[in-house]
């Protein structure tokens, strides 16, 4: 059998960042930016606030204990039955 070459076109995406062509490949560690500075400034933007997401503000009144099931309140579960 003869090996087929893959001749497509490698898909390519914009930087976030600085718009640059990237490969989408598992040989780019930074995909999907093009640089480490450019996912560091991506970074900085989210932990300063830069980016949001849009919605109104969530407060921890708002959750349903029954929701959550933990070993606390599920002593069956975890730790076994002492």
């Amino acid at each position: 059998m003869t090996e087929e070459k893959n001749s497509e076109k490698p898909f390519t995406v914009k930087c976030p960042t600085c718009g640059k062509e990237v490969v989408w490949s598992t040989d780019n560690p930074y995909r999907p930016f093009c640089s480490e500075r450019c996912r560091m400034i991506d970074l900085g933007e989210w932990a300063s606030g830069g980016y949001r997401i849009e919605g109104a503000p969530g407060s921890a009144d708002q959750l349903d204990p029954g929701d959550f099931t933990t070993e606390e309140t599920d002593p069956g579960k975890g730790r076994g039955n002492r």
